[in-house]
């Protein structure tokens, strides 16, 4: 019944969810399937889901409704909606989400065929949350440029935060196999940038190989021939040791970039969240960090208003920001989500108050990052050509202390450049976000 289906996906979420899409397609390409960037022209559109805050879930909802418009409009047959969402609140949305053929959770993609075939058969809303299994896939389909791509080395978390629901929707924390991850990034192919994700990277093998294997997994994907860089995003602070910093230090083709999701600076608060760390920690591990690498850049979250913060912790919070001079910073005003430890505290923050305290903390991580980089004016720095920006008329790129779609950009003006292929770049200016230069070889 599926035989000759044309299948369209959209992905919504975080990039360890598109690493998931990526597997999806990968399942339909090696069935042989036909895949479509046109959704509407699918027969069978996926809509793979995020569930971590409300807002997420909103969105999720919306699109899922829209694309169920294309049933009476378009080509599509059968919606079928994967991931996060269904995995934690299918007894909320089966009934009133009628528009829906097929659910799936996390685990369930391989289930994606037998689910449809239900469906078509016998014309019925299939329900197929928890009916696969917890395993690795390794083929894949790029969503990202072909020159860049995410390695998801981990799913699941242990650390159970009070804000987060990823421990009650993904489950404990689960590393994938060495072996099957070496051998999928050697699958990318020429890679210029390979990201490694998890919801937190630092803690890898920990549970399969009962120790940490994430510097050798490092050292073993440093010396695949096709891998050129690698970027680390989520190194919780309390695993950061001397001997990855160490890693980092002397290993050519790890990048000068760490993302470290603090949260919060107060200790009081960071109590409050289940952190482990505190403010006297995270600023001695940030030294420890600069003293060794001194060209590293910082990456890192920060949750304003969590339930009971005072006036005084945010002000320290502020403070915090102009001593620690990260370059790139995510603020978040806290949301209260169902079925965390923080949704029952006292004290919850009005959300004018959120609103206005996440606007003083970006105003002031504004400022800090304009001087910091302001500091590249008149010097060159190598830049990943991403594309050319036809609104500004130029090329566009990263430097190493930019991580695709949350970090600033490189601007660049050249004779000739290639997708995926490094520059050195002179900066002429700077902003709060973003550099301007040119290559050698340009003229004005």
């Amino acid at each position: 019944m599926l035989s000759g289906k044309k299948f369209g996906v959209i992905s919504l979420g975080c990039d360890k969810n598109r690493v998931d899409t990526e597997k999806m397609l990968g399942l339909l390409r090696t069935r042989g399937y036909t895949l479509t960037d046109d959704i509407s022209a699918a027969q069978i559109l996926i809509v793979n889901t995020c569930a971590f805050l409300e807002s997420a879930r909103q969105e999720a909802i919306e699109t899922v409704l829209e694309c169920a418009e294309q049933k009476t409009d378009g080509k599509l047959e059968k919606l079928v909606v994967t991931g996060c969402l269904p995995q934690k609140f299918i007894g909320e949305l089966f009934a009133p989400l009628q528009e829906v053929d097929v659910f799936l959770g996390i685990n369930d993609y391989e289930k994606i065929f037998e689910a449809l075939e239900e469906s078509y058969k016998k014309d019925e809303r299939q329900n197929y949350v928890g009916k696969g299994r917890d395993g690795y896939i390794r083929d894949r389909v790029l969503t990202t440029a072909d020159h860049f791509a995410y390695l998801k080395i981990a799913d699941g978390c242990y650390n159970h935060c009070t804000y987060c629901l990823i421990p009650k929707i993904r489950g404990k924390y689960r590393s994938y196999p060495m072996e099957e991850l070496l051998r999928e990034a050697q699958d990318l192919g020429e890679t210029a940038e390979l990201i490694l994700v998890a919801q937190d990277t630092t803690r890898y093998g920990e549970d399969l190989y009962g120790e940490n294997r994430f510097v050798e997994l490092l050292q073993r994907l440093s010396a695949l021939e096709n891998i050129k860089k690698i970027r680390l995003l989520y190194c919780y602070p309390d695993v950061i040791g001397d001997e990855l910093i160490e890693e980092i230090a002397t290993n050519d083709k790890i990048l000068k970039y760490i993302d470290i999701p603090l949260q919060h600076s107060e200790d009081r608060v960071l109590k409050l969240m289940n952190r482990k760390g505190n403010r006297e920690g995270y600023l001695a591990l940030i030294k420890k960090l600069r003293a060794r690498i001194p060209e590293i850049a910082i990456r890192s979250t920060f949750i304003s208003s969590f339930p009971s913060e005072t006036e005084a912790e945010f002000t320290g919070m502020l403070a915090f920001i102009r001593q620690a001079r990260l370059l790139n910073c995510g603020f978040f005003a806290y949301s209260r989500e169902p079925d965390t430890g923080a949704y029952r505290m006292k004290g919850q923050v009005h959300h004018a108050t959120k609103k206005r305290r996440v606007r003083a903390l970006y105003e002031t991580q504004r400022a800090i990052s304009k001087e910091l980089l302001s500091t590249f004016i008149g010097k060159k720095i190598t830049v990943l050509c991403d594309g050319i920006d036809y609104e500004k008329g130029c090329f566009v790129g990263r430097g190493y202390f930019s991580a695709p779609d949350i970090d600033g950009k490189v601007y660049f003006h050249a004779a000739e450049a290639t997708q995926g292929e490094y520059y050195e770049v002179e900066i002429d200016s700077a902003d709060a976000y973003d550099l301007y230069g040119r290559t050698e070889d340009y003229e004005l």
